[in-house]
């Protein structure tokens, strides 16, 4: 029988849910535990986790009110600030928030999901901090793993003695690597895996799905071949030969966020698109997630561009998380265009996607914009109200196909295997 974990996130936003659905069929019966939401969590646990959830969703929409709305934003978010990387400098000292974590600890909360989870002490693998936090301040005697889903973390990540602590870290890129040593970590419990992502699109170590629908996204990205003509060798060296006709056409995947901020950017999108929606030269998939909510927002504004029942616009949404994941991942095979804020999606990037970078919201979001454009991976958005102008001005030029190769040729995209491999040993 395969050896099972703990598969601990939190639902709170969309990131660490998403980070631990590929890594599902590893859980013990196979289910991930909210360590926010599980079964039997006590009152006063809820309580503190809810507080957090319902403060970050109302910050996160509150900073779009003109004037004030950015300014409380930015107080809140010197408490998850990450500081400069250089110059290079011990930075292992507990910031005010983890101090102010760990005392909760010591009140007790926390305990009665580790004391749940000791009774059968498989390997623990949590995508966010804290319940790794917990784990280890109420004696965990199994392994203890927490998966990183950013391209760059504040102190908060790391624990509050963390040259005595056993939590052993999967790092998506080189630089939260280099973050967590100076922060304290012992580089023995640091693994460079890359972030997980789904393996129904990727289809092993061969990538042969993946091959596959790059192929037909670099036809859309890239019709007038101005991309190709100068990359044919590597495009054929890396895809094989490419189709002669696509499957599918240009299709646009704007994601909103697990707070339901910037939904407004995505109709402004549809606005600006209408006319090539109708003549069926785009396709619009606006991704509601189990926010009904935005759902109801986004079906309003279609009806009043008499876009209603129209093929070429489409809302993902689903009331189960792990049905949206499931509906979005396959989605995302004949979508040539991600545009997102930069969060976890950002390594989405590595299935040859490009990114068109909505703005950030929160200090880890900003790095992740930095890592994107920095990597050629993608672009900050223009105005979405221009949008029919700049994007294709891009697709004509080619930028976009030279995004999607550059992503798939550079990100790491086995992590979920890599991941696997070293809990299961």
């Amino acid at each position: 029988m395969k050896k099972k974990v703990w598969l601990i996130s939190v639902n709170m936003g969309y990131g660490h849910q998403r980070t631990a659905y590929p890594l599902r069929d590893i859980a013990f019966d196979g289910k991930i535990i909210n360590a926010n939401d599980y079964q039997g969590i006590p009152q006063q646990d809820r309580k503190i986790w809810e507080t957090a959830r319902k403060f970050y969703e109302f910050i996160s929409r509150f900073r779009r009110i003109p004037l004030i709305g950015k300014a409380v934003f930015s107080i809140y978010d010197r408490f998850q600030k990450i500081l400069n990387f250089y110059p290079r400098r011990d930075l292992s000292k507990p910031n005010f928030s983890l101090k102010q974590t760990y005392n909760l600890f010591r009140n007790g909360w926390g305990k009665n999901l580790i004391s749940k989870l000791k009774q059968k002490p498989i390997p623990l693998v949590t995508t966010f901090f804290i319940p790794a936090f917990m784990a280890e301040f109420f004696h965990y005697p199994g392994e203890i793993f927490c998966i990183i889903c950013d391209t760059d973390i504040s102190r908060t990540w790391a624990p509050l003695n963390p040259k005595k602590s056993k939590i052993k870290y999967f790092a998506p890129n080189k630089r939260v690597v280099e973050r967590l040593k100076l922060y304290g970590v012992k580089p023995k419990n640091i693994f460079l895996t890359g972030y997980p992502l789904p393996l129904k699109n990727i289809d092993g170590k061969n990538m042969e799905t993946l091959k596959k629908d790059l192929k037909y996204r670099l036809l859309n990205l890239d019709p007038q071949k101005e991309y190709f003509e100068r990359y044919k060798i590597l495009v054929e060296g890396k895809l094989g030969k490419m189709p002669q006709k696509n499957n599918h056409i240009l299709t646009i995947m704007f994601a909103v966020g697990g707070a339901g901020a910037q939904k407004e950017v995505g109709i402004k999108i549809v606005e600006s698109l209408t006319k090539k929606i109708k003549a069926n030269e785009i396709k619009i998939i606006l991704v509601a997630g189990i926010k009904e909510k935005v759902k109801n927002f986004f079906l309003e504004k279609i009806r009043e561009l008499n876009l209603e029942n129209n093929k070429n616009i489409e809302i993902i949404y689903d009331f189960s998380i792990e049905n949206y994941f499931k509906k979005f991942n396959q989605k995302l095979k004949k979508t040539d265009i991600l545009w997102t804020k930069p969060s976890e999606l950002s390594f989405y990037t590595a299935l040859g996607l490009p990114i068109i970078i909505a703005p950030p919201i929160g200090s880890q979001e900003h790095f992740n914009k930095s890592w994107l454009f920095k990597s050629g991976f993608g672009s900050p958005q223009k105005n979405p109200r221009d949008t029919e102008q700049w994007l294709f001005d891009w697709i004509k030029h080619g930028y976009l196909a030279e995004a999607a190769m550059q992503g798939f040729i550079e990100g790491e995209k086995l992590g979920t295997l890599r991941i696997k491999n070293i809990i299961l040993k």
